[in-house]
């Protein structure tokens, strides 16, 4: 079983569809039909084969000849883009804190941060539309679970073992639900902004604390208050094993 999707041009064999030129477009109108019917109707929920097959200017056999359903369109639609982040995600996960330090004191985004913007601003025409209002609600979650996965064993790089544990943990939580939430209202909103300047604007938010802004920043030992707190009233810093 094949299926093809591209990275930056490239054609990546996966599982479950064809690879012939006319399957390809197939899906490609039925994918834009789809984004643009969600737009269209305000409620993902509300699209129907019917009314996606005519907008792509196919049969429903057609429809039917690659999918199940309007839910497995949407799948396959998200199953796709998660398989292709996943090396742009990784590409970013791998810089160092003094790397990260450097561009940001050079007004310079993350390294891969624009390759990864680049990649959904080239996906305007349907991305928007099922990560924004209307769309799925589980693709979000879908893509910060793509990055914990991707960044976690990498954030756990030389980093300080009294903030190890739960603290540690939700700390990642905290800052990945951050920065998808912006990528996705930066999406949703039509990616006005310029893909170098977002990019800089994303690496730069992960690094404000409270206070910065108001010209009385904060400035406390985390590492030591993460393990006092994590151990106040007798919790262990470590995860309970009996959960």
């Amino acid at each position: 079983m094949t299926q093809t999707s591209t990275i930056r041009g490239e054609e990546r064999v996966a599982s479950g569809r064809s690879t012939d030129r006319r399957s390809i477009r197939s899906r490609a109108l039925l994918r834009d039909a789809l984004a643009a019917e969600v737009v269209e109707s305000g409620d993902i929920a509300h699209v129907t084969v019917t009314a996606v097959a005519e907008r792509a200017g196919v049969t429903r056999r057609t429809f039917y000849s690659h999918y199940a359903d309007i839910a497995d369109l949407v799948n396959c639609i998200e199953d796709d883009t998660i398989a292709e982040l996943e090396p742009l995600v990784a590409h970013i996960a791998a810089t160092s804190i003094p790397e990260l330090k450097a561009a940001i004191e050079q007004l310079e985004p993350c390294p891969g941060s624009e390759e990864l913007l680049s990649y959904f601003k080239e996906r305007a025409a349907y991305l928007p539309a099922l990560l924004g209002e209307g769309g799925d609600p589980a693709f979000a979650e879908h893509l910060k679970t793509l990055v914990h996965q991707t960044v976690a064993p990498r954030a756990l790089d030389g980093i300080d073992a009294r903030a190890l544990g739960a603290f540690f943990d939700y700390y990642l939580t905290f800052v990945i639900s951050a920065e998808v939430g912006v990528l996705v209202r930066w999406i949703a909103g039509g990616m006005q902004e310029d893909v170098g300047i977002m990019a800089r604007v994303m690496t730069m938010l992960a690094f404000v604390r409270p206070g910065d802004l108001y010209g009385n920043p904060i400035d406390f030992d985390m590492p030591a208050l993460g393990l006092a707190l994590m151990n106040v009233h007798g919790i262990d810093l470590e995860r309970n094993n009996d959960d």
